[in-house]
């Protein structure tokens, strides 16, 4: 590592932690030649796979883009923003852990879908009737009845989740 200060490249570490929850190493170094010392951090940088879209194009992997998505989803509904960077980093963790070089979008908007699901029925309808292109009421209300026939959610988890009846409507 060169040093900032002076551009030696004898530097040398005198202290290393975990930072970020385990996923990077702080390293405090010193400038043999100079003295000075300062600071870096290191991560393991990990490549995310390419995203494979309908028309056959490919894009880069773009965590803003799925995070904005499932924004607009719960746009006004009572999910924690915690929860919700939780559930981006678990999509971005089960794309990853693939190990491949391309998905489908289609494979990464099932991710959203299962997250949202777990996170607000509401926003999982919101957003299902976009990406499965609902033509009509029947279309809502079959996925509205198939969530009502899936067996209930923990007490927990049912104080904060929102039911839907079949017009569609939290209670």
């Amino acid at each position: 590592m060169h040093c900032p200060f002076c551009g030696g490249n004898d530097t040398r570490v005198t202290d290393s932690r975990l930072v970020a929850e385990g996923d990077q190493v702080r390293r405090r170094r010193q400038c043999a030649s100079c003295g000075e010392r300062f600071t870096t951090y290191e991560a393991a940088e990990l490549v995310m796979p390419r995203v494979i879209k309908a028309d056959g194009s490919r894009e880069q992997f773009n965590e803003a883009k799925l995070r904005d998505g499932m924004l607009r989803a719960l746009e006004k509904r009572p999910v924690e923003a915690e929860a919700i960077e939780a559930a981006v980093e678990r999509i971005r963790q089960s794309l990853r852990a693939r190990g491949e070089r391309e998905v489908h979008a289609r494979d990464v908007g099932e991710e959203v879908m299962q997250a949202l699901e777990r996170l607000d029925h509401v926003a999982y309808i919101r957003f299902a009737s976009v990406y499965r292109s609902f033509q009509d009421i029947n279309a809502f209300r079959a996925e509205i009845d198939r969530l009502a026939q899936e067996p209930s959610v923990s007490r927990d988890e049912s104080a904060r989740q929102p039911s839907v009846d079949d017009t569609g409507s939290s209670q």
